[in-house]
């Protein structure tokens, strides 16, 4: 939200007033602009032409429109018309690592191919006016961000000309029976209402270890403590339980306590900003081979990667 919006837009600062319409004019084209500057950068540090890009994941929670900004964004890039396209819309926290596993299956199943997986969000959709009964609107205002992510997934990198820094080796989603009211959206006539329960993070203490121990089973590594962790971070509390459940040592949340600290919670995009950090931690201090990529969201789902450090 800017000045420049409410100058435009007086009726989004009146509490009550429909405003879903203005809203999605804002957010629309917002949304795949955004997506298409991160998509640009990306590309462009892979450093192969868009035309080799087969298939697009496109996540967002922050735009409603047909055709969809799938669409938008392939247009925008000059991506060839038969590229495929795949859309994962309102998944929330969880949405970015959902792009990465269907990517991988993507990527997996044809071979040759090459996925551009983007995430784009901005929170004008959950933007209600300041009010003295509400102050804890100050808390999700301080909390939650504007942004959008990309990266290229494939198989058989091309020798001297790709150079991948991970690996997505395993995958699993699961969701927690009869906590689908923890995480609440609903769509109204003025936005999108969310509410979160305040036992969210203690769901998540409760489910968190065998979870993990599920997906690094598939490594051999026995010890928390002997992987890196790219964990969402979708707030202090969620972060702080993990570490304790955990007993993980205190450097390793690092580079989620740093995107958080630097973006905020920015839903979809913020595994990838933590990933970023963790290319950089990896590359010049880490010893790690192994590690996980973590997101929880509405559900309660758990969404979780194995990664190898390539």
């Amino acid at each position: 939200m800017s000045k420049e919006i409410l100058d435009e837009y007086p009726e989004l600062f009146i509490e009550g007033t429909p405003t879903i319409r203005q809203k999605l004019e804002i957010a629309n084209p917002a949304v795949v602009e955004m997506a298409t500057r991160a998509s640009k950068a990306c590309i462009e540090e892979w450093g192969r032409s868009p035309e080799e890009i087969t298939h697009i994941v496109y996540v967002s929670s922050s735009e409603i429109h047909l055709p969809g900004g799938d669409l938008y964004l392939a247009n925008e890039l000059g991506l060839k018309s038969d590229v495929n396209r795949v859309m994962l819309y309102f998944l929330g926290c969880y949405g970015g690592v959902s792009g990465l596993r269907v990517a991988k299956d993507i990527a997996e199943n044809n071979p040759g191919s090459r996925v551009l997986l983007t995430t784009s969000e901005t929170t004008i959709l959950g933007f209600r006016p300041p009010n003295k009964a509400r102050p804890y609107d100050l808390v999700g205002a301080a909390l939650f961000g504007d942004g959008a992510a990309a990266a290229i997934i494939g198989t058989n990198p091309i020798l001297n000309e790709e150079t991948p820094f991970m690996e997505l080796n395993y995958a699993v989603q699961q969701f927690l029976p009869n906590t689908q009211n923890v995480i609440d959206g609903r769509i109204t006539e003025e936005g999108i209402n969310f509410k979160l329960g305040r036992d969210l993070p203690q769901k998540i203490e409760d489910n968190i270890e065998e979870f993990c121990k599920k997906l690094m089973a598939k490594s051999g590594v026995k010890e928390f403590n002997e992987m890196f962790w790219a964990v969402h971070p979708g707030g202090p509390a969620i972060l702080n339980k993990l570490e304790n459940t955990l007993k993980l040592s205190g450097d390793k949340l690092e580079c989620s306590r740093k995107a958080l600290m630097n973006y905020g919670n920015v839903s979809s995009n913020t595994i990838f900003y933590v990933m970023e950090y963790m290319r950089d931690y990896l590359k010049n201090d880490g010893t790690e081979e192994w590690g996980l990529g973590l997101a929880f969201g509405p559900g309660i789902t758990f969404e979780g990667i194995l990664l190898r450090s390539l």
